[in-house]
């Protein structure tokens, strides 16, 4: 199984020159071709004949076109520009086959990044001792801690707020599980990070919400002063300091609860939201961008895999907030103030999201969805029911059809 590792470093001064360098020939090289392309598909609306060009070509024309013009692009490796070229390549791809816009431009100072290689597989030549790490055309740099390998033959050099990272990838071996693991189900939400359904509740941190009024003198620092400025540029680099620490908490809480399921469960079952679409509500967008729900899908995809668990994703229109775990009774709707399920029909109360966490529990593909009490069904309705009960009934459902009056459920 192929992961990747994040460490940062710890360069000094001449390295950090140097690091900003690469990341200077990278951004131009990058910019220098978005705008070729562009210029190329305004020129394929008069003439269909024009080829848009490939990261072969494009780095033909670095080579004829820039390079002989700017000597300073020899300073640094040479995989630099060409990493950057395949890169908008990659973009442009995307935005062709419509998963994506197009790329925009880069700009000085935001999302600094290059790729270094040397060697190959078979044979890597980018080495570490464990404290330091030997990079081509920089040479020697400090790690903050130890890499899994001792040899690698390529890595990304890539800067947050004042602090610079190596991010590598590596083979490693899945960890044997023993024993047998039950399965959860897991309610994510704001006010908790994740309810379980065994009962294990994990805290939101809530960091940019803490932070906030942090960050808002900071950005009214920033905006006060003269744009160009060294004292701008101190100001921006505490803003950034701040918006890394709200990041990294973030992640960390993330990062332990994925973890957790991964490892000690062997069915994770969550519902599939659109987060996008949530993003869309004003009043409560900047509380679910906090939660980071997204990053705790895409991490418990790959450590499933990893910890060979099973991950379920629920479908979105299932009710699980509406639907009582101990009866199956389903309620009428419940706005987001309603903290606790208080079952209408049996009298069973219990904490909103954990109620909902267990009926993620207990979903499967074809589960019976009990109706609303006052849904009525027509005579023209479609027939309802399934082979297999919800957990909570005792008989299985079957499949009927609606007789021509109407009947309330």
């Amino acid at each position: 199984m192929l992961l990747s590792i994040k460490v940062e470093l710890k360069p000094n001064n001449k390295q950090v020159t140097a690091f900003r360098k690469a990341s200077g020939v990278a951004r131009h090289a990058y910019n220098w071709a978005n705008a070729l392309v562009k210029d190329v598909l305004v020129q394929r609306e008069t003439d269909k004949t024009i080829k848009v060009p490939s990261a072969i070509d494009l780095h033909k024309r670095l080579v004829a076109e820039v390079k002989s013009e700017n000597a300073w692009y020899y300073e640094t490796n040479k995989n630099v520009p060409q990493q950057a070229l395949k890169e908008l390549r990659t973009a442009w791809d995307r935005c062709f086959k419509k998963i994506a816009k197009q790329p925009k431009f880069k700009k000085k100072g935001q999302c600094d990044s290059f790729y270094l290689e040397s060697g190959s597989k078979a044979a890597p030549k980018i080495k570490n001792d464990g404290k330091r790490i030997k990079l081509p055309s920089i040479g020697w740099v400090r790690l903050a801690e130890p890499l899994p390998v001792t040899a690698t033959h390529n890595c990304v050099i890539s800067r947050t707020a004042d602090k610079w990272f190596i991010a590598i990838k590596y083979e490693v071996e899945k960890p044997s599980i023993e024993g047998q693991r039950p399965t959860v189900g897991v309610d994510i939400g704001i006010k908790e990070l994740a309810v379980c359904s065994n009962g294990k509740v994990f805290k939101n941190p809530k960091t940019y919400r803490r932070m906030s009024k942090r960050l808002k003198h900071l950005q009214r620092q920033v905006s006060k002063k003269v744009k160009g400025s060294n004292n701008r540029k101190k100001a921006v680099t505490k803003l950034a300091k701040i918006h890394a620490r709200i990041a990294n908490i973030r992640k960390d809480a993330i990062h332990k609860l994925t973890t957790y399921l991964a490892k000690n469960h062997s069915i994770i079952k969550i519902e599939d939201l659109h987060v996008k679409a949530f993003l869309k509500n004003h009043r409560l967008a900047g509380a679910i961008a906090d939660c980071g729900m997204y990053e705790f899908r895409r991490q418990l995809e790959y450590k499933t895999e990893k910890f060979s668990s099973q991950l379920i994703l629920v479908d979105t229109m299932f009710p699980s907030s509406q639907i009582c775990s101990n009866c199956g009774n389903h309620r009428h709707k419940m706005p987001l103030k309603n903290r606790v399920y208080i079952c209408p029909d049996c009298g069973h109360i219990e904490d909103r999201d954990l109620n909902a966490s267990k009926n993620i529990e207990r979903w499967f593909e074809g589960i019976f969805i009990p109706t609303l009490p006052s849904q009525t069904v027509s005579s023209t309705g479609m027939a309802c029911g399934v082979d297999k009960p919800f957990s909570c009934q005792t008989k299985a459902t079957l499949k009927q059809e609606v007789n021509a009056k109407t009947t309330y459920v």
